[in-house]
């Protein structure tokens, strides 16, 4: 008579190993796809400025910049060569400035400015046009910015406190565009990308006065990022002064000494003075190095753009 009874193994010894076949339930499941990277045009005409943001965007695995620009017109090309998921755009460039793209590229790709311009009138024109966030240089770490890039492209807004300062006065005075606003200062904006054909007819865009404003509501505060204290203390191992940290701002926003010395005041010599202290606390030998390393973009550094 066979043996109907289930064989138990003996007490103490190792459970048997499974065994798989071509039958079993998700022996052949696929590897999830790989993720496709974000890709970023970068907009700043200041050459040291553009070449640390590509190299801290590119250093992120989703993240690739496929473009840099020297004004408005070059990212506008670019934008459409390209086909960006977003669009870093500075405020005051050459030829067209980025307030004057701002309309004809969000119809192209979601739009940051991100610039050391942050007067609140520039701020409020830029929302109004449709940058979907404004980040001021010195008011952001490096993964806030790459956080706001990532989140931009899911179409949540970025402030930092000086723009979200400017948000709230516009929404406490309603909506922009009363007769009675301040012009916006350096003739911003004032660049008529219409009077080009190939814009106008590319794009279908109305005239820039236009162009609608986005919604804007709190909730989009919640995305500030006030972490200035952060930024204070990266820059103080330094040890500058406060008049070579004016002078180091202006290096990094691309002046030359002479343009130094008429904003600050001074003789061109005090200017040079004030450099060869600067290289020497910061352990640089040229302004490209300098600029890097207080900006935070030279290798090794653990802090955000300035």
């Amino acid at each position: 008579m066979p043996d109907t009874q289930p064989h138990l193994p003996h007490p103490g010894s190792p459970p048997p190993t499974p065994t798989y076949s071509s039958q079993t339930p998700f022996a052949d499941f696929p590897p999830p796809p790989p993720t496709t990277p974000l890709r970023v045009v970068v907009a700043d005409d200041n050459p040291v400025v553009r070449a640390g943001l590509t190299a801290l965007l590119s250093g992120r695995e989703d993240i690739t910049v496929v473009a840099e620009a020297a004004d408005g017109r070059e990212a506008y090309d670019a934008a459409q060569a390209h086909h960006p998921d977003v669009v870093l755009l500075d405020v005051r460039m050459p030829g067209v400035d980025g307030i004057s793209a701002l309309p004809y590229l969000v119809r192209l790709a979601p739009v940051v400015m991100l610039t050391y311009s942050r007067e609140s009138e520039v701020v409020q024109e830029a929302l109004r046009r449709g940058a979907g966030g404004y980040l001021v240089h010195g008011e952001f770490t490096a993964d806030q910015l790459v956080s706001a890039v990532r989140d931009i492209k899911q179409g949540r807004a970025h402030f930092t406190p000086t723009a979200a300062g400017a948000l709230l006065a516009q929404l406490r005075q309603g909506q922009g565009g009363t007769p009675g606003e301040p012009p916006l200062p350096d003739g911003l904006g004032g660049a008529d990308a219409t009077a080009n054909p190939e814009v106008a007819v590319q794009t279908g865009s109305p005239p820039l006065s236009h162009v609608p404003a986005p919604p804007i509501s709190p909730e989009n505060l919640s995305q500030v990022q006030p972490d200035v204290a952060q930024l204070s203390s990266y820059r103080a191992r330094f040890q500058l002064s406060t008049r070579e940290a004016e002078i180091m701002d202006l290096i990094a926003s691309g002046m030359n000494n002479q343009q130094i010395a008429a904003t600050c005041f001074i003789s061109e010599k005090t200017v040079k003075n004030h450099i060869n202290r600067i290289f020497a606390k910061l352990h640089s030998t040229s302004r490209s190095e300098a600029a890097a390393k207080w900006l935070g973009t030279a290798p090794g550094s653990q802090r955000g753009l300035g």
